[in-house]
C-alpha cells in the first residue's frame, strides 16, 4: 500500500458510534458476489470475514458457506449485528482465532483501507486452506443521475474534501494502490443498487466518516445545506431513485499457497 500503515494495535473507531445507523442505512451487496466467490474458493466449509462491521457481507457468505466467522474490532458494531444461524460473530481486530489452514475464503468488505496490512496478511495466509482464496473489495462514489450526482459529487470532494481521513484515497482508486502478495483472478464486474426515497439517502450519507468529522468540526450547517441542494433537485422526497455503487474488487490467492 502506498503511505506507512497505521501502528501495530491501533484501531480508528470511526464506526462504532454510529453502528445502529451504519446498520439500518448501509446498501447490501449484491447476492452475485458471494457466488462468485463460492465457485473460486476451493471449498465451501468456512469463510472468515475480517472487518465485518454490522455482517453485511458476513451474512451474503452463510448462504453459500457451511460456516462463517465474522470478527470486528469495535464491540458497538458486533452488538448490532445482522444474526444468522451460520455466522458467528466475535469482536477481534486481525485475530480470527481459527486453526492453520482452515478456512477456504477470507474477505474484507469496504474495511482493508482501514487495516494495518503488516498484521492482516500473516494471520490471512495462516487461516487459508491450500487454494484458498483472499478477497478484499469497496464500493466508490454512488451514482443516481447527473442532475443529483452534481450535487452530491460538490459535497462530497468540496464540503467533505478536508475531513476525509486519508485512508479514504484507496476506496477512490478502487484499491488498486495496494500492493498484495496475490495471484490474482479476474473477477466480473458487481454493483450495488438500491431504491431509497431521500430520507432513507440523507441517513446513508449521514453515516460516511467525512460526514461525521464534518459535523464534529462545523456543526450541522454545511450538512443541512448539501441537504437543501440535494431536496431542490430530487423533486417528490418520497419518490424512490435507483442508486448504484461500483464495486472494485481484489480477489486472489496468496503466491505459494496455492
Amino acid at each position: 500500500m502506498s503511505g506507512p500503515p497505521p501502528p501495530p494495535g491501533s484501531f480508528k473507531n470511526y464506526f462504532g458510534p454510529r453502528a445502529e445507523q451504519y446498520f439500518a442505512f448501509r446498501p447490501r451487496y449484491p447476492a452475485e458476489l458471494p457466488d462468485y466467490l463460492a465457485t473460486v474458493a476451493g471449498g465451501t466449509a468456512l469463510a472468515w470475514d475480517c472487518g465485518t462491521g454490522n455482517g453485511q457481507a458476513a451474512v451474503g457468505l452463510a448462504e453459500r458457506f457451511t460456516r462463517v466467522v465474522a470478527t470486528d474490532p469495535s464491540a458497538d458494531m458486533i452488538a448490532h449485528a445482522i444474526p444468522h444461524a451460520r455466522v458467528t460473530y466475535c469482536v477481534a481486530q486481525y485475530q480470527s482465532g481459527l486453526p492453520d489452514h482452515s478456512a477456504n475464503l477470507v474477505t474484507v468488505a469496504q474495511a482493508l483501507h482501514w487495516f494495518n496490512l503488516d498484521e492482516f496478511l500473516p494471520e490471512a495466509r495462516r487461516v487459508l486452506a491450500r487454494n484458498g482464496v483472499l478477497a478484499a473489495w469497496c464500493y466508490s462514489l454512488c451514482r443516481i443521475e447527473p442532475g443529483l450526482d452534481e450535487v452530491i459529487d460538490g459535497y462530497y470532494t468540496g464540503t467533505l474534501g478536508s475531513f476525509w481521513p486519508p485512508e479514504r484515497r484507496h476506496t477512490d482508486d478502487g484499491y488498486r494502490s495496494f500492493v498484495l502478495p496475490l495471484d490474482e483472478l479476474a473477477p466480473p464486474r458487481f454493483e450495488m443498487s438500491q431504491s431509497w426515497t431521500m430520507s432513507e439517502f440523507v441517513r446513508y450519507v449521514r453515516t460516511w466518516s467525512g460526514t461525521s468529522r464534518c459535523i464534529e468540526a462545523r456543526g450541522e450547517a454545511p450538512v443541512l445545506a448539501f441537504e437543501e441542494s440535494l431536496r431542490q433537485r430530487w423533486g417528490d422526497p418520497m419518490e424512490g431513485r435507483q442508486i448504484r455503487w461500483p464495486i472494485h474488487c481484489r480477489i486472489g490467492r496468496f503466491r505459494g499457497n496455492g
